[in-house]
Order: C-alpha cells, then sequence, then structure tokens
C-alpha cells in the first residue's frame, strides 16, 4: 500500500489538503446564496465524499502486496479489527455532526468568520490531545505557540464579526432612509432610535432595490438582494444563536482527528493482541461510512430545520432538484480527497503537524472576498481587524508545518524490514506492534 515516510512528501499533503478542505466550503455557501436548500446540498456532498473515500482504499490501499503486519485494505475488512474501527468511525462521526452544524454557521457569522472561529477551536484543543497521543514527535517550541495564534485568531475573528455586522446594519438604515425621503417604504413602528436590519428586512420592498446596485457587492441593495435569494435568512438574527452553532461545530472538528488518531495507533491498547493495527485507508473508509450514515438519517429524518425558517423538504423534492447539483458533487470529493490527505501527512509527520489544514480558513476567506463580496465597501476597523486576523494565521500555520516530526514507529520498521531482507527471514518473525503505521 501506498505509505508516506518523508516529512516534505506528508507537508506536501497537508498543503494540498489546505487548499482542498478550504475550497469545498465556498463551493457549499455559492449554492446556498443561490437558494438551493441546504439539505439536498448536504446530501449530494456526504454521499460523494464517501465515494472519494472508497476510491483512495481501493487503489491507495491496495497498492503493493499484503503482509500480516501491513495487510491492504480488502484482506483487513476481514480480520477482528471492530475496537478501532469503533473509535474511527465515532471520528466521522464527530465530522458529520460539526460538518451539518457549520453550514448553518456560514450563514450567521458569515463563511470568512464562522472557518477561523472552528478551525481554531480545532486546534486548541485537537493538537494538543493528539501532541500527547502521538508521544509528542512534534516539536513543542513551535507547535505550541502556533496553537497560541489560533487562539489569537479566535479574538481576531469574532472582533471582525462584529465590525462588519456594524457595517451592514449602517449600510441598511442609510438604504432606508433614503427610501423614507423618497416616501417608497412605510415608517417602521420600533421602539430603538433606529430601525434594526432585521426590521429593515422584514419591510423593505424587493422591488426598490436598484439592479445596478445589487451587482456592486457591499451595498445595501447588493446585501438585500442576496438575502432575498438565500435559502437561510438571518440578517438580524441573534447572534448567541450563531455563534453557539459555530462554537459547537469547532468542538465537533476538535475531536475527530484525535479519534482517527487512536483508530490507526491503537494509544489505548484496543485491539487483540496479535491483529495488526488498522491501516490509514481502512480507517479513513469506516470513518467516512459513519460520516455519510449521520448524514443521510440527520437530512432525511429533519428534511427541515424550524430554527433556520427552511421550508420542509422530501426525498422525492431532493431527487427532482438537479440545481447545482454538480457543484455540490464536487464539494464532496475535495473534502473527501482533503481529509485523506490530511489523515495520510499526519501518519507520517504527526497528527498535530497535520492540524495546520485548520488553516483553511486562509483559502475560504480568498474565496468569500472573491466571490461572495464579503468586506467590500467595509470600515477601516474592520478591514485592519481582518488583516490582522489572516497575519495571526499565516504565523500559526508557519510554526505548525515547522513542527513536523517523524513517527519513531515507521523509522523503526523500515530499519526491521532492512535486517529481515539481509538475514532472509520471513515476515512473521516480526511483531505487528513494530509496523505502528
Amino acid at each position: 500500500m501506498f505509505l508516506v515516510e518523508s516529512k516534505a512528501v506528508a507537508i506536501l499533503c497537508m498543503l494540498a489538503s489546505l487548499l482542498f478542505l478550504g475550497t469545498w466550503p465556498a463551493i457549499l455557501t455559492l449554492l446556498e446564496r443561490r437558494g438551493r436548500l441546504p439539505q439536498h446540498t448536504y446530501l449530494d456532498y456526504s454521499i460523494t465524499n464517501f465515494l472519494a473515500a472508497v476510491l483512495i482504499a481501493v487503489t491507495f490501499g491496495q497498492i503493493g502486496g499484503s503482509t500480516p503486519s501491513m495487510p491492504n485494505f480488502f484482506t483487513q475488512l476481514t480480520q477482528d479489527t471492530w475496537p478501532c474501527v469503533l473509535m474511527a468511525m465515532g471520528g466521522g462521526l464527530f465530522l458529520s455532526f460539526g460538518n451539518v452544524s457549520i453550514q448553518y454557521a456560514w450563514a450567521f457569522v458569515g463563511l470568512s468568520v464562522a472557518q477561523v472561529v472552528t478551525s481554531s477551536i480545532a486546534v486548541v484543543i485537537g493538537t494538543t490531545l493528539n501532541y500527547f497521543l502521538d508521544d509528542k514527535i512534534n516539536k513543542a517550541s513551535l507547535l505550541f505557540p502556533g496553537v497560541a495564534c489560533f487562539l489569537t485568531a479566535v479574538l481576531l475573528g469574532s472582533a471582525v464579526h462584529s465590525a462588519n455586522a456594524a457595517d451592514n446594519v449602517a449600510k441598511l438604515r442609510s438604504f432606508h432612509d433614503n427610501l423614507k425621503e423618497t416616501e417608497k417604504v412605510p415608517e417602521i413602528s420600533t421602539d430603538q432610535a433606529a430601525p434594526s436590519a432585521k426590521d429593515i428586512m422584514e419591510n423593505v420592498d424587493v422591488e426598490n432595490v436598484c439592479a445596478e446596485e445589487a451587482k456592486k457587492a457591499g451595498t445595501a441593495d447588493f446585501i438585500i438582494a442576496v438575502e432575498n435569494q438565500r435559502a437561510i435568512k438571518v440578517v438580524g438574527e441573534s447572534k448567541l444563536v450563531g455563534m453557539s452553532i459555530t462554537l459547537f461545530a469547532g468542538i465537533c472538528f476538535a475531536l475527530f482527528s484525535p479519534a482517527f488518531n487512536l483508530a490507526t495507533n491503537d494509544q489505548w491498547h484496543l485491539m487483540k493482541q496479535g491483529v495488526p493495527h488498522l491501516v490509514i485507508y481502512t480507517a479513513f473508509f469506516y470513518f467516512s461510512l459513519a460520516f455519510v450514515v449521520m448524514a443521510v438519517i440527520l437530512n432525511v429524518t429533519f428534511l427541515y430545520y424550524p430554527l433556520l425558517n427552511l421550508p420542509k423538504s422530501s426525498i422525492k423534492e431532493y431527487l427532482r432538484d438537479g440545481n447545482g447539483r454538480i457543484w455540490a458533487v464536487a464539494a464532496g470529493l475535495l473534502c473527501g480527497f482533503g481529509n485523506g490527505l490530511q489523515f495520510i501527512g499526519g501518519q507520517a509527520a504527526g497528527y498535530a503537524a497535520a492540524d495546520a489544514v485548520q488553516a483553511l480558513p486562509l483559502v475560504s476567506t480568498f474565496w468569500g472576498i472573491l466571490f461572495f463580496g464579503e468586506y467590500r465597501r467595509s470600515s477601516k476597523k474592520t478591514y485592519l481587524l481582518l488583516v490582522c486576523m489572516l497575519l495571526m494565521f499565516s504565523v500559526a500555520v508557519a510554526l505548525l508545518l515547522a513542527s513536523a516530526g517523524t513517527r519513531k514507529v515507521a523509522g523503526e520498521g523500515a530499519k526491521i524490514s532492512s535486517m529481515q531482507h539481509q538475514r532472509r527471514q520471513p515476515m512473521e518473525n516480526y511483531t505487528h506492534g513494530t509496523f505502528d503505521f
């Protein structure tokens, strides 16, 4: 099977994973803004995410011969590995709950801020757990300052969200005041000194929106046009609700990587003696299987979400909804291959270092600004906070990648393999624990 032992190759896998994992959220956000129900999008995405895992398993997991210590994918499916299989599936469940939550967090707090907060929580908790699970193979002097930078990015991300929300409210109030002067809208009854964003969105006549202004990202007309078209209506909704959903998603993301680490390396010694550890590709298969099963259960059971005022749907309507399906399929493939590359790199250089892929907000923010007009025509305060946030993220990524180590057992396995070749001894003479990949 295909195994990475070089630190340089492991880092390349992490960087590719960063690109893939930073792009799929932008695609799902694009579809939601175009009005496609997120339930339909998520079903497409989760199914193709599983297909990507199967493709990785039957290709990379089958390369080369199978040995008792390192069985290939099909061979290991028949072995008694259930304790670690359940651990891998637990990781898939955490990721499924996290992804279901974050698609709504994007609508409440924006793509950029949601990704920053959830990724930072994942790094602060997940990286610490992985560091100790991996027997401290990563350089603590670089790893934990990087974690501190991610934590700082959480605070900056929250400040960016607050500043940008205030900018949008000011734009909408200005829009409302201008229409009042021309007597195109009735007076809004409110006890506040000025109408809230929610008041304006509930009373504004979409016909009053200027078509030309609606094309300019960052204008009040643009905000109203997007809100009118999108599937999830959240302008003016409680910030507490949005941030609560975001924090929950972040905790789920923090736990899926340590669970996968435990599944492949069995630090808790759950497996029977003599049974080889789960190889990456078998663990990833079960991880993705649990992910897709839970995603289908959640979306089939709850085909509407009262909290978000989404219309009720059905399986028949989902099958008929082909609008944007190709993009949802692409997002699932990107996420599947991104997670696979993250785990491949983590098994070689340490899962704590692999958490550098949580810098995906760098990529998501780029797509958010380029395609969704986020932060266009915002205040100088918002721009300053945004730059500081991205700078802090960049420093954190550099530190985490620099902390990458080499899994000791992998090196020991290579040495024994060389000795075995020289002495022409059978592989069975060596215990499976030596080949802890």
